[in-house]
């Protein structure tokens, strides 16, 4: 019986033939990985070993302007008579780095806490978001949250725009801000459409009766009534099922915005796909805002209202896929007949906590070995000695890899979204597992920056609990030297390739730190 290779496997399973465009954000040549077809994962992982975080900003750019593409072609096709507005939802990855080139590429601003109003406030001072930007505040609303929207319209910003969740909290912003706001209303799912699979969304928002309530109160005021607000879910790909749960929320837009002129948004909140989880995915973007334009303005048409402006607010779409995990197999262990453990030096678990919390799949693939024969396979982190660290869950089938080689490293993608921010930032982890060292790679204009993080130590974690602070542990700090490397002049193989045309990103200087090494290997040698 003649063993298939895990090439071959790849070619009957998605039919990638080895080499080239493997997903949007993939790509493979000359046997070495590639994302956003421009950084080597190999050389990375050859420079600054394993465990490692790769943070590629330009992909994000490149979500924001594909997502603006599909409505203009979708706004062709159907003639729609609205506009289409770009928000990125900040709560799926904080970053610094991340919101900044969202904002670049030219989203607009979701929140969903206090202190991401705070972050807006910061970043519209530094000029890094346009005061001709929306901020659109999502979310239940405590005083603090509320106090934040208050002082950001206090300030001068116009368009941040109250989303309500709760009638106290229209009340609540009245009494604190004397200046014209602009304020949303959530619907509220009603109990025939609640997903009793994924319960959870039907608390969000107000019931019809209570938005009638908002807009009886808002009538004849300084304040505006401007957004009507229609989550359904996240991660949908059931495009049918989501446009007509959409046609019913588009419905009730209009029998508002038909009393009430002021209300010309209809924002469909979050949702939109994304291909980091699955290698066969397959979504027609552009299709679906074409059938959301077509049946809106055919509804609003019914009513005598005019086509709205039509937001979405993407997080998982803008960021899941420019991030990726590269993990290091330090042991294997057999189990007879079962699949074998590959124990990795780290923690899904803890690096990528979705694969325990809501079972979530991530497309993890081998940085070699393809041609070597294939396997199923289970993963296990060995940081922790916690059996629900593993990957995938035991209702998965198992993760077809290659024979296990010395000095493995796979590569886990989609994890740009929500789990750094699950896991948390900084301070202690399950087990005390570190976080890895990071590559942060940004764009600016025809050169890329590279910035490296330092993984973090057992000194700060210690302290981070309250024990004495004690140097116990020799830790190489990245050196502080800017790296900027010109695009036209870098040579291959390279941790980093030419890239592709994409609209620049602004960005704020920032402070590099890479080895002086490094730069010697970017120019060394020749193809």
């Amino acid at each position: 019986m003649i063993e298939q290779t895990y090439a071959g496997y790849l070619q009957d399973r998605y039919g990638f033939a080895g080499t080239g465009v493997l997903t949007d954000f993939l790509s493979r040549h000359n046997e070495r990985l590639l994302l956003g077809d421009t950084v080597d994962l190999g050389a990375l992982v050859a420079q600054y070993g394993a465990p490692l975080e790769v943070s590629y900003c330009p992909l994000i750019t490149q979500q924001v302007q594909n997502m603006l593409d599909y409505a203009t072609a979708a706004r062709a096709q159907t003639g729609y008579a609205g506009d289409f507005l770009y928000a990125y939802a900040t709560k799926a990855n904080f970053s610094e780095e991340v919101v900044r080139t969202a904002l670049g590429a030219g989203a607009n601003y979701e929140t969903s806490a206090a202190a991401d109003v705070v972050i807006a406030h910061h970043l519209w001072r530094q000029g890094i978001l346009p005061e001709d930007r929306y901020i659109f505040c999502n979310g239940s609303k405590e005083d603090a949250y509320i106090d934040g929207i208050v002082a950001l319209r206090r300030a001068g910003y116009e368009r941040v725009v109250a989303v309500l969740d709760d009638l106290n909290e229209l009340e609540e912003l009245i009494a604190r801000c004397a200046a014209p706001m602009l304020f949303g209303v959530r619907e509220r799912h009603a109990p025939e459409v609640v997903d009793l699979a994924h319960p959870g969304g039907e608390r969000f928002g107000l019931t019809p009766a209570e938005i009638e309530q908002v807009v009886a109160r808002l009538a004849g005021t300084s304040h505006q009534l401007m957004v009507y607000h229609a989550m359904v879910g996240s991660q949908i790909e059931d495009a049918a099922a989501w446009e007509a749960r959409l046609q019913r929320s588009v419905t009730a837009y209009a029998t508002i915005a038909a009393r009430v002129p002021e209300m010309t948004m209809f924002n469909f909140g979050g949702g939109m796909p994304t291909s980091g989880y699955d290698l066969g995915f397959n979504f027609d973007y552009t299709g679906f805002l074409s059938n959301l334009m077509a049946s809106t303005g055919r509804i609003c048409a019914d009513y005598g209202v005019a086509a709205p402006l039509i937001v979405a607010e993407c997080g998982r779409y803008t960021v899941a896929n420019h991030n990726v995990y590269l993990l290091e197999v330090g042991r294997v262990k057999q189990q007879g007949a079962l699949e074998p453990w590959y124990l990795l030096n780290g923690s899904l678990m803890v690096s990528a906590p979705d694969t325990l919390i809501v079972d979530q799949e991530f497309v993890v693939l081998p940085l070699d070995g393809w041609d070597d024969a294939m396997q199923g396979v289970r993963l296990g982190g060995r940081r922790t000695c916690d059996s629900d660290d593993l990957y995938p869950r035991p209702n998965r089938p198992a993760l077809p890899l290659p024979a296990f080689c010395e000095g493995m490293v796979l590569a886990v993608f989609g994890v740009g979204a929500y789990q750094s921010m699950i896991a948390g930032k900084g301070g202690a982890h399950h087990c005390l597992n570190p976080e890895m060292r990071r590559i942060i790679i940004e764009q600016d204009g025809d050169q890329l920056v590279l910035r490296e993080v330092a993984p973090q130590g057992l000194v700060a974690m210690m302290t981070a609990l309250g024990y004495n602070r004690e140097v116990i542990e020799p830790a190489r700090q990245p050196i502080q030297q800017p790296i900027r490397l010109p695009i036209s002049q870098q040579a291959a193989p390279l941790p980093v390739r030419p890239a592709r045309p994409m609209r620049p990103a602004r960005r704020r200087q920032v402070a590099p730190a890479l080895r002086p090494s490094f730069v010697a290997r970017q120019f060394a040698g020749s193809v």
